[in-house]
């Protein structure tokens, strides 16, 4: 499974919209920021595209 990057579900893209929505209440993302990753994240079609708008937050990735 090498190289493959599995295609994200609507569960997914939302589990990632909530770990943003705590970050952004958490402080440590500006509503800029937030906006424009939530907007990446219901666009994204795969985990690598999910994986890279949360990656930097605190507190793991999800």
């Amino acid at each position: 499974m090498d190289g493959v990057d599995p295609r994200a579900s609507d569960a997914d893209r939302q589990s990632t919209v909530d770990r943003l929505r705590r970050a952004f209440s958490d402080g440590c993302l500006t509503a800029d920021e937030f906006d424009q990753r939530v907007a990446s994240a219901y666009q994204a079609k795969t985990y690598r595209q999910l994986t890279a708008l949360i990656r930097d937050l605190p507190g793991g990735l999800w």
